[in-house]
């Protein structure tokens, strides 16, 4: 086996000469892995001034050294592009989106929780916790079941936090 199953992770080989190379280059490939975050997914083609240990999606129909390489994340390196194919289960923060994206097998897909709310199918469900609202009472008609009803309502919307 020369690599690892997982990752592809380079692995040494008993009697190898220049161990130090294929060490180096596995570490090189866990840096960009391990605690991944990407800049953006939408390019096609390497931007003209990356920065050491910066690394992207790479956007389908990528281009010039990113030919064939279509969601793979690219990172930069001081010996220059090093590619990860991703795996299912991988995540990575977006810098540009400001959250959380998942390989989910096919394709990078953003994850549901993010700052200002929660996701399904990139849709907000629930945003940011709601001021109080206060409990019923009062009133010149008194519908004491009504307002024991309301009253469930505003308990179980704060037991969720998403009201004070």
């Amino acid at each position: 086996m020369t690599q690892t199953d997982r990752l592809g992770l380079p692995l040494l080989a008993a009697g190898q000469a220049q161990k130090e190379i294929t060490h180096n280059e596995a570490l090189t490939m866990l840096d960009i892995t391990i605690a991944m975050m990407v800049e953006r997914d939408d390019l096609v083609a390497p931007p003209a001034s990356p920065g050491l240990g910066q690394c992207w999606i790479v956007a389908a129909g990528g281009s010039g050294d990113w030919l064939d390489r279509d969601g793979q994340i690219a990172g930069w390196t001081q010996a220059g592009w090093r590619f990860l194919a991703p795996r299912g289960g991988m995540r990575a923060w977006h810098g540009a989106h400001g959250h959380m994206v998942r390989f989910d097998g096919e394709s990078w897909v953003s994850e549901s929780a993010r700052a200002d709310g929660y996701y399904v199918e990139d849709q907000r469900v629930v945003g940011a916790q709601a001021g109080a609202i206060p409990d019923v009472s009062g009133g010149s008609f008194q519908d004491a079941e009504a307002r024991s009803s309301l009253n469930l309502v505003l308990a179980a919307l704060r037991s969720h936090g998403l009201i004070a």
